[in-house]
């Protein structure tokens, strides 16, 4: 069930004071005003912390916080949030990561106290192990973005955005399974702001989707594709989607690529390649920019993780 902007303000008040509120920083183009939201300041390096929040502090109100823990299948930003949120609620976590995961975030897992389990090359089969250890273990089983819960929670980053930038016009935001677009959308949707949902041209299943009427299995092939590589989009995101104030955008990993770079050259900001995605959409290839904004158009660039190894952006 698609999450409404009630659910949004529950998540909002559910969570406060236990997640950063987001920063916005503006951005110089010459053509448009741009405003960047900085989520991957956000606690475990993405906006996948507020989400995490929400879903274990409402099973934590409703006492069906099981003592086994929870547990859940990422690429690794979700498992990392998950991992955070149960430390502080006083459970283990157990995450199961495709064996291709970052070791950035592996680390970062473990050091959060969580049991790691690499399985198989794709997200996937992670996903069917979780959900056998969840059924075995009486583990709660979180997921990664196809839950009204983690959804709601993602959309109060568009809430808090709102609130910094009352004249906002369009949210630019990266789609992997759709959690964070999914609460995006509902959000912008009830202040009247439009949604740009972008995507790699080869890690596609919101697009898909929409080109099928259904959420569809894609073959994931991006060089965002440790956050952004779900197989197929939950079907919140496609409902959210199909509104008319929300367009699609794909973006090659060449542009994907530049974006990281320039926001690393011009703005001194390091993020993974899964957030950087949101700004390619703005940026001129051989076929011209995905988004080009009119004249005077608010634009803002959603900025969700950071859970990456700079070091190559030095070179």
């Amino acid at each position: 069930m698609t999450p409404t902007y009630d659910d949004i303000e529950a998540a909002a008040a559910r969570i406060d004071g236990l997640i950063r509120p987001i920063t916005v920083a503006p951005a110089t183009t010459g053509e448009y005003p741009l405003t960047f939201a900085l989520e991957f300041l956000q606690f475990t390096g993405s906006f996948k912390a507020r989400g995490a929040q929400n879903f274990v502090r409402a099973h934590a109100a409703a006492g069906t916080l099981p003592t086994a823990g929870v547990t859940i299948a990422s690429g690794g930003n979700a498992g990392l949030a998950c991992a955070w949120a149960a430390r502080a609620a006083g459970v283990p976590a157990t995450v199961f990561l495709p064996d291709t995961a970052p070791p950035v975030k592996i680390r970062r897992l473990r050091d959060y106290g969580a049991e790691v389990r690499l399985i198989g090359p794709e997200y996937k089969q992670a996903l069917a192990a979780c959900q056998q250890f969840a059924a075995t273990s009486g583990a709660l089983a979180a997921h990664a973005y196809d839950h009204p819960l983690i959804a709601a929670g993602a959309g109060t980053l568009m809430r808090e955005i709102h609130a910094r930038v009352p004249e906002v016009d369009t949210v630019l935001v990266a789609v992997g399974g759709g959690g964070l677009f999914t609460g995006t959308a509902v959000a912008a949707q009830y202040f009247g702001v439009r949604t740009v949902a972008v995507e790699p041209e080869n890690c596609c299943s919101l697009n898909a989707a929409l080109a099928a009427g259904r959420p569809v299995e894609v073959t994931v092939d991006s060089i965002a594709a440790d956050s952004l590589g779900a197989p197929n989009v939950s079907a919140m995101a496609l409902a959210a989607a199909q509104h008319e104030s929300v367009r699609s955008l794909l973006v090659p990993d060449d542009a994907i690529r530049r974006a990281r770079r320039q926001l690393w050259d011009e703005h001194r900001i390091a993020v993974e390649y899964g957030a950087a995605t949101a700004m390619a959409a703005l940026l001129d290839t051989d076929s011209g920019a995905a988004y080009r904004p009119e004249p005077g158009e608010r634009v803002c660039v959603i900025l969700c993780g950071a859970n990456t190894d700079p070091g190559d952006l030095a070179r």
